[in-house]
Protein backbone atom coordinates (compact mmCIF):
# COMPACT_ATOMS: atom_id res chain seq x y z
CA UNK A 1 0.00 0.00 0.00
CA UNK A 2 1.19 3.79 -0.95
CA UNK A 3 1.68 6.29 1.21
CA UNK A 4 -1.27 8.16 -0.16
CA UNK A 5 -3.61 5.14 0.10
CA UNK A 6 -3.05 5.56 4.22
CA UNK A 7 -4.03 9.39 3.79
CA UNK A 8 -7.16 9.86 6.07
CA UNK A 9 -8.81 12.30 3.59
CA UNK A 10 -11.79 13.47 5.57
CA UNK A 11 -9.26 14.17 8.75
CA UNK A 12 -6.99 16.27 6.48
CA UNK A 13 -9.60 18.25 5.32
CA UNK A 14 -11.39 18.87 8.37
CA UNK A 15 -7.70 19.84 9.89
CA UNK A 16 -7.66 22.59 6.94
CA UNK A 17 -11.05 23.75 7.34
CA UNK A 18 -10.41 24.19 11.08
CA UNK A 19 -7.52 26.55 9.70
CA UNK A 20 -9.09 28.24 7.82
CA UNK A 21 -11.50 29.51 10.70
CA UNK A 22 -8.56 30.34 12.69
CA UNK A 23 -6.76 32.49 10.03
CA UNK A 24 -10.42 33.84 9.14
CA UNK A 25 -10.85 34.78 12.82
CA UNK A 26 -7.74 36.52 13.22
CA UNK A 27 -8.45 38.75 9.86
CA UNK A 28 -11.93 39.42 11.35
CA UNK A 29 -13.54 37.44 8.15
CA UNK A 30 -16.02 35.10 7.84
CA UNK A 31 -14.84 31.57 6.63
CA UNK A 32 -17.52 31.64 3.84
CA UNK A 33 -15.73 34.13 2.23
CA UNK A 34 -13.08 32.11 1.56
CA UNK A 35 -13.44 29.25 -1.23
CA UNK A 36 -11.18 26.30 -0.37
CA UNK A 37 -10.44 24.13 -3.79
CA UNK A 38 -8.58 20.96 -3.40
CA UNK A 39 -6.01 20.64 -5.55
CA UNK A 40 -6.11 17.04 -6.91
CA UNK A 41 -3.18 17.01 -9.28
CA UNK A 42 -1.35 13.58 -9.32
CA UNK A 43 -4.78 11.92 -6.96
CA UNK A 44 -6.46 8.73 -8.21
CA UNK A 45 -10.19 8.83 -8.97
CA UNK A 46 -10.72 6.73 -5.88
CA UNK A 47 -9.40 9.16 -3.27
CA UNK A 48 -10.85 12.41 -5.48
CA UNK A 49 -14.33 10.69 -4.35
CA UNK A 50 -13.33 10.05 -0.84
CA UNK A 51 -13.06 14.07 -0.94
CA UNK A 52 -16.18 14.61 -2.44
CA UNK A 53 -17.45 12.68 -0.20
CA UNK A 54 -16.27 14.55 3.33
CA UNK A 55 -17.49 17.56 2.17
CA UNK A 56 -15.05 19.23 -0.76
CA UNK A 57 -16.76 22.24 -2.43
CA UNK A 58 -14.39 22.62 -5.36
CA UNK A 59 -11.58 20.80 -7.13
CA UNK A 60 -8.49 21.89 -8.72
CA UNK A 61 -6.33 20.58 -11.68
CA UNK A 62 -3.06 21.42 -13.24
CA UNK A 63 -3.29 19.96 -16.54
CA UNK A 64 -6.17 19.45 -19.07
CA UNK A 65 -5.71 15.94 -20.14
CA UNK A 66 -5.57 14.72 -16.09
CA UNK A 67 -8.30 16.34 -15.55
CA UNK A 68 -10.22 14.93 -18.42
CA UNK A 69 -9.80 11.63 -17.22
CA UNK A 70 -11.37 12.42 -13.44
CA UNK A 71 -14.30 14.82 -14.53
CA UNK A 72 -14.92 12.00 -16.97
CA UNK A 73 -15.38 9.51 -14.20
CA UNK A 74 -16.78 12.02 -11.98
CA UNK A 75 -18.77 14.54 -13.58
CA UNK A 76 -19.54 17.47 -12.05
CA UNK A 77 -20.78 16.75 -8.39
CA UNK A 78 -18.23 20.40 -7.51
CA UNK A 79 -17.00 22.82 -10.23
CA UNK A 80 -13.82 22.06 -11.46
CA UNK A 81 -10.97 24.87 -11.55
CA UNK A 82 -8.00 24.73 -13.72
CA UNK A 83 -4.87 26.27 -11.94
CA UNK A 84 -2.26 25.25 -14.29
CA UNK A 85 -0.76 26.98 -17.09
CA UNK A 86 -3.19 26.60 -20.17
CA UNK A 87 -2.05 26.64 -23.45
CA UNK A 88 -4.21 28.22 -26.48
CA UNK A 89 -4.50 25.21 -28.19
CA UNK A 90 -5.78 23.45 -25.36
CA UNK A 91 -8.58 26.08 -25.04
CA UNK A 92 -11.82 23.79 -26.34
CA UNK A 93 -11.10 20.96 -23.99
CA UNK A 94 -10.77 23.50 -21.14
CA UNK A 95 -13.85 25.01 -21.85
CA UNK A 96 -15.55 22.17 -21.84
CA UNK A 97 -14.18 20.63 -18.84
CA UNK A 98 -13.66 23.18 -16.18
CA UNK A 99 -16.18 25.55 -14.49
CA UNK A 100 -13.47 28.32 -13.43
CA UNK A 101 -9.97 29.03 -15.69
CA UNK A 102 -7.96 30.51 -12.99
CA UNK A 103 -5.05 30.79 -15.45
CA UNK A 104 -5.94 33.59 -18.26
CA UNK A 105 -2.81 35.40 -18.52
CA UNK A 106 -3.01 36.90 -22.36
CA UNK A 107 -5.51 38.10 -24.51
CA UNK A 108 -5.25 35.11 -27.15
CA UNK A 109 -5.70 32.78 -24.76
CA UNK A 110 -8.85 34.88 -23.20
CA UNK A 111 -10.15 35.17 -27.12
CA UNK A 112 -10.12 31.41 -27.39
CA UNK A 113 -11.63 30.67 -24.47
CA UNK A 114 -14.49 33.27 -25.11
CA UNK A 115 -15.27 31.53 -28.54
CA UNK A 116 -14.60 28.05 -27.68
CA UNK A 117 -17.49 28.71 -24.41
CA UNK A 118 -19.16 30.83 -26.82
CA UNK A 119 -19.63 27.95 -29.37
CA UNK A 120 -20.99 25.64 -26.36
CA UNK A 121 -23.35 28.00 -24.90
CA UNK A 122 -21.70 28.35 -21.57
CA UNK A 123 -19.63 31.35 -19.73
CA UNK A 124 -16.59 30.65 -18.00
CA UNK A 125 -15.63 32.06 -14.66
CA UNK A 126 -12.08 32.92 -14.72
CA UNK A 127 -9.22 34.79 -12.77
CA UNK A 128 -5.82 36.68 -14.63
CA UNK A 129 -3.07 35.25 -13.46
CA UNK A 130 -0.40 37.65 -12.31
CA UNK A 131 3.44 36.82 -11.97
CA UNK A 132 3.46 38.56 -8.91
CA UNK A 133 6.99 37.67 -8.38
CA UNK A 134 8.31 39.14 -11.63
CA UNK A 135 9.77 35.83 -12.25
CA UNK A 136 11.13 34.96 -16.12
CA UNK A 137 10.59 31.33 -15.81
CA UNK A 138 7.04 31.89 -14.75
CA UNK A 139 3.96 32.45 -16.73
CA UNK A 140 1.22 35.08 -15.68
CA UNK A 141 0.90 38.82 -16.96
CA UNK A 142 3.01 41.43 -15.73
CA UNK A 143 1.40 43.33 -12.89
CA UNK A 144 1.59 46.36 -15.38
CA UNK A 145 -0.46 44.28 -18.01
CA UNK A 146 -3.27 43.32 -15.76
CA UNK A 147 -5.27 46.78 -16.71
CA UNK A 148 -4.83 46.53 -20.10
CA UNK A 149 -5.67 42.73 -20.40
CA UNK A 150 -8.95 43.41 -18.08
CA UNK A 151 -10.05 46.34 -20.68
CA UNK A 152 -9.48 44.46 -23.62
CA UNK A 153 -11.44 41.52 -22.16
CA UNK A 154 -13.99 43.39 -21.13
CA UNK A 155 -16.07 42.36 -24.01
CA UNK A 156 -16.04 39.43 -24.46
CA UNK A 157 -19.22 36.92 -23.73
CA UNK A 158 -17.96 33.74 -23.27
CA UNK A 159 -15.78 34.49 -19.91
CA UNK A 160 -16.18 36.30 -16.94
CA UNK A 161 -13.32 37.75 -14.94
CA UNK A 162 -13.82 38.10 -11.54
CA UNK A 163 -10.14 38.56 -9.89
CA UNK A 164 -7.12 37.66 -10.05
CA UNK A 165 -4.54 34.44 -8.75
CA UNK A 166 -0.82 34.15 -8.51
CA UNK A 167 1.56 31.47 -7.17
CA UNK A 168 4.30 33.45 -5.21
CA UNK A 169 7.99 33.12 -5.12
CA UNK A 170 8.76 29.91 -3.48
CA UNK A 171 10.66 31.15 -0.15
CA UNK A 172 11.54 29.70 3.30
CA UNK A 173 8.65 30.78 5.49
CA UNK A 174 5.28 31.39 5.00
CA UNK A 175 5.21 34.57 6.55
CA UNK A 176 7.62 35.83 3.57
CA UNK A 177 4.87 35.26 0.99
CA UNK A 178 3.03 37.82 2.58
CA UNK A 179 4.06 41.09 0.54
CA UNK A 180 3.37 39.48 -2.56
CA UNK A 181 0.11 38.46 -1.41
CA UNK A 182 -0.65 42.24 -0.23
CA UNK A 183 0.38 43.27 -3.59
CA UNK A 184 -2.18 41.17 -5.53
CA UNK A 185 -4.42 42.44 -3.25
CA UNK A 186 -3.70 45.81 -4.23
CA UNK A 187 -3.83 44.94 -7.82
CA UNK A 188 -7.05 43.38 -7.34
CA UNK A 189 -8.92 46.58 -5.22
CA UNK A 190 -7.04 49.16 -7.82
CA UNK A 191 -8.95 46.96 -10.46
CA UNK A 192 -12.14 46.23 -9.04
CA UNK A 193 -12.38 43.01 -8.82
CA UNK A 194 -13.77 40.35 -6.40
CA UNK A 195 -11.80 37.47 -5.83
CA UNK A 196 -7.90 36.70 -5.10
CA UNK A 197 -7.31 33.06 -5.61
CA UNK A 198 -3.59 32.92 -3.42
CA UNK A 199 -1.83 30.57 -1.01
CA UNK A 200 -1.64 26.68 -1.28
CA UNK A 201 -0.76 24.32 1.16
CA UNK A 202 2.29 25.36 2.82
CA UNK A 203 1.12 29.39 3.40
CA UNK A 204 -2.73 29.36 2.82
CA UNK A 205 -3.38 30.67 6.35
CA UNK A 206 -1.06 34.25 5.76
CA UNK A 207 -3.05 34.21 2.45
CA UNK A 208 -6.35 34.30 4.20
CA UNK A 209 -5.29 36.77 6.43
CA UNK A 210 -4.25 38.83 3.50
CA UNK A 211 -7.71 39.05 1.65
CA UNK A 212 -7.50 35.70 -0.30
CA UNK A 213 -10.95 34.58 -1.44
CA UNK A 214 -9.68 31.45 -2.73
CA UNK A 215 -7.06 29.18 -1.47
CA UNK A 216 -5.82 26.31 -3.33
CA UNK A 217 -4.58 23.16 -1.13
CA UNK A 218 -3.38 19.68 -2.38
CA UNK A 219 -0.65 18.01 0.02
CA UNK A 220 -2.52 19.27 3.16
CA UNK A 221 -5.73 17.14 2.22
CA UNK A 222 -4.65 14.55 -0.26
CA UNK A 223 -0.60 13.90 1.63
CA UNK A 224 2.73 14.14 -0.12
CA UNK A 225 2.68 13.47 -3.85
CA UNK A 226 4.55 10.66 -5.38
Amino acid sequence: MDSQARVDVRANLERVQAAIARACRRADRSPAGVLLVAVSKTVDVARVRQAIDAGVVALGENRVQEAKEKIEALGHPVPWHLIGHLQTNKAKDAARLFDWIQSVDRLELATELDRRARALGRTLDALVEVNVGDEPQKAGARPDEVKPLLDAAGSLGGIRIRGLMAIPPAVASAELSRPYFRRLRELRDACGLEHLSMGMSADYEVAIEEGATIVRVGTAIFGPRP
